[in-house]
């Protein structure tokens, strides 16, 4: 497959955009261990990733929304190769060239990275996110969203816009101004709550984030892998398709590759991994809704 997103839990996915292969938010801990959030919390994960650290691809890039324990662990920090560039805050950028993470680079809101040439060409642009309401979000590591661009002698074939960990905030309206049409969206769901205040989007949040930024096409993901998420990906599907946009939805299991065509195209899944499992069959409509 050309272009396809493989899903290995939390918010890790491995996107295959031609000829690169970039990685997101590394989250390798299995079911049992802790992640630390900071603050002395910690929260226990709830399943295992479909895949471990040393059964990863040739990476040309990580793409990191934060510096949290469900991000990027230990187990990321000790098995990742240190000269794969990681394209983060500037914030998580400072502690892991601490880290010997040495191609690092920290991205301010609106900065990009390229990749590639004019043959073929990644553009890796970080956009507003907020963990949490104003004031809460400040005893939490900064973060970003991720609009990545895949290009074909200068035309655009896919545009791909990853929330990372936010809130509904007025500042993500500008990102719809700034890159329209947005074939898909990988949404950071579950709902967390840190001491009882909401700092990742819930279902109503996240809903309403489709409609504000208007993607085709929605990849659910860090919606359950841990006992600080409280919104289940049950609720999403239902409040999408209560507002009409269930056929926008993909849920993609853990383990499994989905092609990644334009929002005109139509998504075709790939042969099961060793995840869960499709929710849907492949080439089937997708409502939004797992099979009953």
């Amino acid at each position: 497959m050309d272009t396809s997103l493989t899903f290995v839990g939390t918010a890790t996915v491995i996107l295959r955009l031609g000829r690169f292969r970039l990685l997101t938010d590394p989250n390798f801990l299995h079911r049992g261990q802790r992640a630390r959030l900071g603050w002395g919390l910690s929260s226990r994960r709830r399943t295992d990733p479909a895949l471990d650290i040393d059964q990863l691809p040739r990476l040309d890039a990580v793409v990191l929304s934060h510096l949290h324990g469900d991000h990027f662990d230990d187990v990321a920090r000790d098995g990742l190769d240190r000269s794969v560039p990681v394209l983060t805050t500037p914030h998580a950028r400072r502690r892991l060239r601490r880290w010997g993470f040495d191609a690092a680079t920290g991205l301010e809101t609106w900065d990009s990275w390229e990749l590639g040439d004019d043959e073929e060409r990644v553009r890796i642009t970080s956009v507003p996110a907020r963990h949490g309401p104003v004031g809460v979000h400040r005893l939490l590591p900064p973060v970003q969203g991720t609009v990545i661009d895949h290009e074909r002698r200068g035309r655009r074939v896919l545009r791909l816009y990853i929330t990372g960990d936010t809130v509904l905030v007025p500042e993500l309206r500008e990102i719809r101004d700034r890159f329209g049409d947005i074939d898909v969206m990988v949404a950071h769901l579950g709902g967390t709550r840190v001491g009882g205040v909401l700092v990742t989007l819930d279902a109503s949040q996240g809903s309403d984030l489709v409609e504000m930024v208007g993607p085709g096409r929605v990849v659910p993901v860090h919606f359950d892998d841990y006992d600080v998420f409280r919104s289940p990906l049950t609720h999403f599907l239902e409040e999408m398709r209560a507002r009409g946009m269930g056929d926008r939805v993909r849920v993609v299991g853990r383990g499994d590759t989905v092609e990644l065509p334009p929002s005109t195209g139509r998504w075709i899944a790939a042969s099961p991994g060793p995840g869960t499992g499709s929710a849907n069959a492949p080439g089937t409509p997708f409502d939004g809704l797992p099979p009953r």
